[in-house]
């Protein structure tokens, strides 16, 4: 039996998620049966084993820290640059957008709300360009298609065809 710690709240699915510590957390709908949770999470049993080994034998550095001074400089030029390269390639996909932000997260590279509100880690300004066109494509595909569906990643390769190789180099940050 695996120990995890349970959040339901208001979502459809079931999803895994292995903090840095090596503790595992799940996130259920808010009327999913206990059972039901229990033998999704068993089901996962060999994945979470594995990326918890994986975890704790690589843990993740530590992000980096700013003065004030460098974090107001370094997200005026990320809110540049990720504008400038969102309003490159929403056109080549296909899409619009709300507005972007531009934060302070560092669990996260980007985000895209079904509202078309686009979020972006001012740490992405630090990255190789290639990178940074990555996490932008990545994102303004979720404007059509808010999942990580067989069809969202043919949209990303459709646009940056080795985005794999671009994502395992991300990935290792």
């Amino acid at each position: 039996m695996i120990e995890y710690e349970l959040i339901r709240s208001k979502r459809r699915t079931v999803s895994i998620t292995i903090k840095p510590d090596g503790s595992v957390i799940v996130r259920a709908p808010l009327l999913a049966s206990t059972r039901r949770i229990n033998e999704f999470v068993e089901s996962k049993a060999d994945w979470i084993n594995k990326n918890i080994k994986k975890v704790l034998e690589n843990p993740a550095p530590r992000p980096q820290e700013f003065s004030p001074e460098e974090k107001k400089r370094l997200v005026k030029q990320a809110r540049i640059l990720i504008t400038q390269r969102v309003d490159y390639y929403a056109p080549i996909i296909g899409v619009s957008y709300n507005r972007i932000a531009i934060k302070d997260t560092k669990t996260r590279w980007g985000s895209c709300s079904k509202d078309g509100n686009l979020n972006f880690s001012f740490r992405l300004v630090l990255e190789p360009l290639e990178i940074l066109d990555y996490v932008v494509v990545h994102e303004l595909c979720h404007r059509i298609h808010m999942n990580h569906s067989k069809k969202f990643w043919a949209e990303v390769a459709r646009i940056i065809p080795d985005y794999k190789e671009r994502r395992k180099r991300l990935n290792r940050k």
